[in-house]
């Protein structure tokens, strides 16, 4: 069994892997959480992902038979970076784009990973990642409002609004669901002219809600960067 660890900027997921099957995953508020289960298991090869803190701390911690690896744009990858500065790439980014291989193979893919930040990722038919867009998610346009401003609120209601707002509230909501939402039907429609047959995955932890108000058809896959995380550690383990 293999263990893949996604360190966000929010929260720690895992999964164990068995192949490309997942087995099961878990979800650890803390890294002492998530130390306290790897004390409890040994696994055959693990893979750590980490956008917010040093992942050889952890991967130390972990019981493994064989491969430990913690991913990083020097790490052998089953897509090949065209991005022009590889050495800033979040590896957040990178997973997502591995795991798009999973779903849309020898196809065009967008993935849109809505959470804190909104991250686009192309990646072409011949497996070649060539980048996208970042863009701030939704909280993080409440949070602005609110901080850069003397008397806004600071609201995290995202759910579906109505265009016209009547209150302070009600148009801030408006302005920043409607403007996501707005934004990300945009850029899908922008990229489907560019790449016909364009397949759109969605992923990330508002993807429910961006699932059920976007107007295109799209494939949601919310353990989309674990799948890529497995993805990448059984191309490094069979090399």
């Amino acid at each position: 069994m293999n263990l893949v660890i996604d360190y966000g900027n929010t929260r720690i997921k895992a999964a164990t892997f068995s192949g490309a099957k997942l087995q099961e995953k878990f979800l650890f508020a803390t890294s002492l959480q998530l130390e306290d289960f790897l004390k409890q298991h040994s696994f055959e090869n693990c893979i750590i992902s980490s956008v917010t803190v040093p992942a050889i701390d952890s991967l130390e911690k972990v019981k493994a038979t064989g491969k430990k690896i913690s991913l990083s744009t020097h790490l052998p990858l089953p897509l090949t970076i065209l991005y022009a500065t590889p050495q800033t790439l979040g590896v957040d980014r990178i997973a997502a784009a591995c795991g798009a291989l999973e779903i849309f193979p020898n196809q065009t893919s967008l993935v849109i990973d809505a959470g804190t930040c909104i991250n686009y990722e192309l990646v072409d038919a011949m497996g070649q990642y060539h980048g996208g867009a970042i863009s701030p998610g939704v909280q993080m346009r409440f949070d602005a409002m609110h901080k850069f401003t003397a008397r806004l609120p600071l609201l995290n209601d995202i759910s579906e609004t109505g265009l016209v707002g009547n209150t302070t509230e009600s148009c801030m909501k408006s302005g920043v669901v409607n403007g996501t939402l707005a934004e990300v039907n945009g850029i899908i429609d922008q990229y489907r002219q560019k790449f016909p047959g364009l397949g759109v995955i969605l992923c990330g932890g508002n993807a429910p809600f961006f699932e059920n108000n976007l107007k295109d058809p799209i494939f949601v896959a919310p353990d989309l960067v674990l799948h890529g995380l497995n993805r990448i550690l059984s191309h490094n383990v069979h090399l």
